[in-house]
């Protein structure tokens, strides 16, 4: 019985020894034959998220010669078609380094910025190294213009340790509002939703359906609310930047007062009709002041869209929202406007091109990101142009703190426009020299002339400054006291070489 079995058992394991290898044949071509099932990588925080390392060194307004100390900041960007990383303009605002790294494994590259907006705060990153592959693992998101109130959105985040964390929050509505930079209004989402704080916070992707819907602006903690930049006006940039060519969004280049007010309505005759808003200024070389658009004029529509009392217009997307939006969100620069307006009583249409007034084409730099002041230095006396940015050094009140001619030299540049400036030369401050004596106190005053030279820009002040005369005296003049001083031509050269014991490292910059 014993044996038997032994035997039976013996040939029963040489059969299968013998013949296993035919068999494990014929399962690997089973096997081979067997069709894979592809895997979709869907876009994901961990997956379409990258960190952005960024060294910024602002500029120092009013030592206007120094730049502030380096400072690091840290943010997210969402991987786009084209292997690209799009984020905030804010978060590389004067950046001298940046770096692009995998939220998850850490891997790290130079990058450097192929697309910049401040206005509309977008920034559009690269690899430096052409051949760098480490953004090959990410999958891009695409854009999701279909977002409208009451749509459920989701604010993607990544923590140091490469966790994803997913924030829902709700459109309440969508307006036009203000960016990152003063003064710079366009579209907004406004969504709630109670935000925590991880790392990397600074920019934030929003998604609808795993789509890019925008990126954060702000967030109220107190409120819960947050303003989101939207994927339109992220559309516009990048449509914007294909050609090489990037023009920006287009400005109107006007103020306006609403007309609710009956006398108002009464004065502007226009009582008879509905909306319409009051323009209280024009820029002379601007969209609208080029298109024939003058103060006092009433405008009652904007491209067929009917403009209210109060400023808005019924968008067929998103309802009721400032009529700015027709210009600086729909449109783009050279595209022509259709206006209707009603002056002094008698209807008028009008249309034109619209323009982009660059910061640099103010009389007074509205802002200023990647580079620094222009000033000179002439034996210690301390000259610039004005700007936006130095009357913010006085702080979050520099209209009431900051020097009064100044400041309102800012609000009202029409009489300099007129008188041909390009620019508001002022004397900042005076470092005390043999030069100066007497001076010390002088500081905040605008300049009118130097040695019979009208000064329109800070060119201007170098070119006067090479003619002194007669005696080797500079003479400089004054919009207020004290009207006029004079400079000493040799000696302001001689001390000039000797500022850098004041440490003084750049005697001008007139670029």
């Amino acid at each position: 019985m014993h044996k038997y079995s032994l035997t039976y058992l013996l040939t029963s394991l040489l059969l299968v020894t013998h013949f296993s290898p035919i068999l494990h044949a014929k399962d690997d071509k089973a096997a081979k034959k067997t069709p894979k099932i592809a895997v979709e990588i869907v876009p994901s925080p961990s997956s379409s998220l990258v960190r952005i390392n960024a060294t910024l060194q602002r500029y120092n307004f009013i030592r206007p010669w120094e730049k502030g100390a380096p400072t690091p900041r840290r943010g997210l960007g969402a991987f786009i078609t084209g292997k690209r990383v799009l984020t905030t303009a804010e978060l590389v605002e004067n950046s001298t380094y940046i770096e692009l790294e995998l939220t998850g494994t850490g891997e790290k590259t130079p990058a450097k910025i192929v697309g910049l907006d401040y206005e509309a705060n977008l920034a559009l990153l690269e690899p430096i190294d052409a051949k760098s592959k480490i953004l090959d693992k990410l999958v891009p998101l695409k854009l999701d213009d279909t977002v409208v109130a009451g749509d459920n959105l989701e604010i993607w985040q990544v923590e140091d340790n490469g966790n994803s964390v997913t924030t829902d929050v709700k459109v309440l509505r969508v307006a036009v509002g203000n960016y990152f930079i003063p003064g710079s209004q366009l579209l907004t989402y406004q969504v709630k939703g109670s935000l925590q704080y991880h790392a990397n916070s600074f920019t934030l992707p929003v998604v609808k359906d795993g789509n890019l819907a925008g990126l954060l602006l702000s967030y109220s903690s107190k409120e819960q609310t947050s303003n989101l930049l939207p994927s339109s006006i992220i559309k516009h940039f990048l449509d914007d930047l294909k050609d090489g060519d990037y023009k920006g969004f287009p400005n109107l280049g006007l103020g306006y007062a609403q007309t609710l007010d009956e006398q108002l309505r009464k004065f502007t005759q226009i009582s008879d009709k509905k909306g319409g808003v009051f323009v209280r200024r024009v820029i002379d070389d601007s969209s609208a002041g080029k298109g024939g658009v003058k103060e006092g004029d009433i405008i009652m529509s904007i491209n067929g869209h009917n403009i209210d009392s109060r400023g808005n217009y019924i968008d067929e997307k998103y309802g009721k929202i400032n009529f700015s939006h027709l210009v600086r969100g729909s449109s783009n620069v050279g595209d022509k406007v259709k206006m209707h307006i009603i002056r002094d009583g008698k209807a008028i249409d009008l249309e034109f091109a619209l323009l982009r007034k660059k910061p640099s084409d103010y009389l007074v730099d509205p802002y200023m990101f990647d580079r620094g002041p222009r000033f000179m230095i002439l034996g210690g006396l301390i000259f610039q142009e004005l700007t936006l940015p130095y009357l913010k050094f006085w702080g979050d009140k520099w209209p009431t703190r900051g020097p009064l001619n100044l400041v309102h030299a800012q609000a009202n540049p029409e009489p300099y426009e007129k008188e041909g400036r390009k620019k508001i030369v002022f004397l900042s401050q005076v470092v005390k020299t043999p030069a100066t004596i007497g001076y010390e106190g002088f500081g905040s005053i605008i300049i009118t002339q130097v040695n019979g030279q009208k000064i329109n820009a800070i060119g201007d002040l170098a070119e006067a400054f090479k003619k002194p005369n007669a005696q080797g005296l500079h003479k400089i003049e004054f919009e207020d006291h004290p009207k006029v001083i004079y400079l000493d031509a040799r000696m302001a050269l001689a001390i000039n070489q000797q500022l850098s014991k004041y440490g003084i490292s750049q005697l001008q910059n007139l670029k």
